[in-house]
């Protein structure tokens, strides 16, 4: 998770957030990415005199954030289970907290605008597959594409 998805926001916030990188920025996110991504390596890192420099800027202080990412795994780890129930109870209730911040019309309509585009490559699939031909999903789904087109 941190390197799959913390680093891939720290090096392009330009996913999250509506902003300009410049090439500068772009190469100090890459020093603290990079740092970040060493504080969660588990193998050690020897350095030298021929090592990039982005690495020798914080490489004193790895150790101490090496320190903290274990710290946090194993505080973690010391964390009680949570049942399947609970989860879902969890689940439901932030659903229903956030169930008026999701645009449901734009959603059907960026849907609805991603189907017409591959119609015929979806309605071949859906063709094709022995589960949606015993459902008739292809005739449904040409049932939805003219409602929301607006032809009979």
């Amino acid at each position: 998770l941190p390197l799959r998805f913390w680093v891939n926001v720290i090096k392009n916030p330009q996913f999250v957030f509506d902003i300009h990188k410049s090439s500068i920025t772009d190469a100090c996110l890459s020093v603290v990415a990079q740092t970040f991504m060493d504080s969660c390596s588990t193998s050690e890192h020897r350095l030298g005199k021929d090592s990039p420099s982005n690495k020798l800027l914080y490489a004193k202080d790895i150790p101490n954030y090496k320190s903290w990412v274990e710290r946090y795994y194993r505080d973690i780890a010391k964390m009680p289970s949570i049942s399947d129930q609970d989860m879902d109870a969890y689940l439901v209730e932030q659903s229903r907290l956030h169930g008026t911040e999701f645009n449901t019309l734009s959603a059907l309509s960026e849907l609805y605008f991603y189907i017409n585009k591959y119609k015929e490559e979806i309605l071949t699939a859906l063709d094709r597959d022995g589960y949606c031909r015993k459902h008739k999903l292809r005739h449904k789904l040409e049932q939805a594409i003219n409602l929301m087109s607006g032809s009979s």
